[in-house]
């Protein structure tokens, strides 16, 4: 079933996670043991990502260093068709433009089309960590509308080489990426919401946005959309703070700001495990809101971890 079919469908707020795949040679159980506390929360969907490649460099016996591609944590369409398998529940694999080429894609896309998969998350995606700035592949996406409008056009049977005869089209929901405290690179939330509404535009069919600790930021995010037009569903990212270095680390990777009574919370923490403690319960404090204004779904980043994550559904579902 479609994400979009969920939320019209939905008595009342949906459940939904997003995990990580695991490091290159490690065994598929390591999913199953993050997702089997999860399944008591009966998921409406689960995303699955993708993270582009990374470069090592390599010495060899001649002193000369030689540059190598390698990709962490692969295997997301296998993911994705094994939980659809195992559990039954649908999932929403992640597509990103950078270290991808436009053909590369559309044969990713025919997989998954192939697998009964028909629900997506398009998003461009972060720089390569020894890099400054985005670069996409040279036959590839530079911004996530991009993807879009390859999805679409698959969508309308149009696949990149128009030659090809008697075409099935695909089915795809499409979700897209929103950003209430702004997405970094933007000069402010205005400007970044022109971009939200152009993928909307394009063909998206829902937004999820990236996590937020302020529930007043996301109302505010969501009132200003409406008034852009824009009437997708809207479906809020959310992570519990589970240690101290993160207070630092998560406003500096991901450009969101930490409310003043959470941090006060924060620094009367003696160690990481009442920093924990204090994170679940401003979570749940957050979901409850955002249930009680009828939020059609909360999406929570599991960061390849169950236990806080069931500790908040617990509390809220």
């Amino acid at each position: 079933m479609k994400v979009t079919d969920h939320l019209k469908r939905a008595s009342r707020t949906l459940f939904s996670v997003e995990i990580l795949p695991p490091l290159k040679g490690a065994s598929i159980q390591n999913i199953w043991d993050m997702l089997d506390p999860i399944m008591e929360f009966n998921p409406a969907f689960i995303d699955v990502t993708y993270h582009r490649e990374e470069y090592i460099y390599k010495k060899h016996d001649s002193g000369l260093l030689e540059k190598f591609s390698m990709r962490k944590r692969p295997g997301t369409v296998g993911i994705c068709a094994a939980i659809i398998n195992k559990y039954q529940v649908d999932t929403v694999p992640h597509i990103i433009c950078g270290g991808f080429s436009k053909e590369e894609t559309e044969n990713a896309l025919i997989d998954l089309n192939f697998l009964g998969i028909n629900n997506l998350l398009l998003i461009r995606g972060d720089a390569i960590k020894s890099e400054s700035a985005f670069h996409p592949d040279p036959n590839g996406h530079n911004y996530a509308i991009d993807l879009v409008s390859q999805v679409v056009d698959m969508n309308h049977g149009k696949y990149l080489d128009r030659d090809l005869k008697e075409v099935a089209p695909s089915d795809f929901c499409i979700g897209v990426a929103g950003y209430p405290e702004k997405h970094f690179e933007a000069p402010n939330l205005s400007f970044d919401l022109k971009f939200l509404k152009a993928k909307i535009d394009a063909g998206a069919d829902y937004i999820v946005t990236q996590m937020f600790f302020d529930n007043k930021k996301f109302f505010e995010f969501q009132d200003k959309v409406r008034e852009l037009g824009i009437n997708v569903p809207i479906v809020p990212g959310l992570k519990p703070i589970t240690a101290r270095k993160q207070t630092t680390l998560l406003p500096k990777v991901f450009h969101i700001d930490l409310p003043d009574a959470l941090q006060s919370e924060l620094d009367k923490c003696k160690n990481d495990e009442e920093v924990k403690n204090v994170g679940i319960e401003w979570c749940i404090a957050q979901s409850k809101e955002l249930v009680q204004h009828q939020i059609p779904c909360l999406h929570y980043y599991t960061m390849g971890k169950s236990d806080v994550t069931c500790r908040i559904a617990r509390g809220v579902f």
